[in-house]
């Protein structure tokens, strides 16, 4: 019950929480109701950080959710041209995280991270397609331990989002639901598979490592 009221969170929060129960007790000599308003914000910056454990299903012929939110597309598309992958065809899974989802992102599968890229870019609504284009966003390459397949993950900054924060390196061994990284204040995250049965629907809320998207 503890864990469940006040959760770990990540290392990226303490910074802003330090900053945010500062600027609190600062507003609370001046203004009572202000310092009110500022001590539900503060509240809210713990919980955006949060960093729960989850438990992943240990099974890799599953691919669990990379991130906690609303499933927004799920739609057969080229890969992605900066992993050089637009010729090939990828089932691919949108997830948008709004402000009040946990936002650190896990691996769906157990597998080597055998490439990472990262691109700068602008910051329009994470939920519109062109995002996926023209945002700030970071590629994970994984090959399946499982079966040796490409599975890709996007990583893509939102409209409040301005930094993407990356936890591996490349040539990594990553089990099924181990933290990549996360993104912060609101964003979306695609995932790119082949061969396999999409398990999840169009409007689901998912779980991050825990969630099946496919077998």
């Amino acid at each position: 019950m503890f864990n469940t009221i006040f959760p770990k969170i990540h290392k990226e929060g303490y910074k802003f929480l330090a900053i945010s129960i500062l600027i609190t007790f600062v507003i609370l000599f001046f203004s009572k109701f202000l310092g009110f308003i500022s001590i539900i914000i503060t509240v809210w910056v713990y919980y955006f950080f949060r960093d729960p454990d989850r438990f992943p299903i240990n099974e890799d012929t599953y691919l669990v959710s990379p991130a906690d939110g609303l499933i927004t597309d799920i739609s057969e598309r080229s890969g992605p041209e900066e992993l050089r992958l637009e010729n090939t065809t990828y089932t691919k899974v949108s997830i948008f995280m709004n402000v009040f989802n946990c936002h650190v992102n896990r691996i769906p599968t157990s597998g080597k991270i055998d490439e990472i890229y990262y691109k700068p870019g602008k910051f329009l609504n994470a939920s519109l397609d062109k995002a996926s284009e023209e945002n700030e966003r970071n590629y994970f390459k994984i090959k399946s331990k499982q079966n040796g397949e490409e599975i890709i993950i996007v990583q893509i900054a939102g409209l409040i989002a301005r930094r993407i924060v990356c936890e591996v390196e490349q040539g990594q061994e990553l089990k099924q639901g181990d933290r990549i990284g996360m993104i912060r204040f609101g964003s979306r995250v695609d995932i790119y598979f082949k061969n396999k049965k999409v398990l999840a629907k169009l409007g689901q809320n998912v779980v991050s490592g825990e969630s099946l998207i496919a077998s």
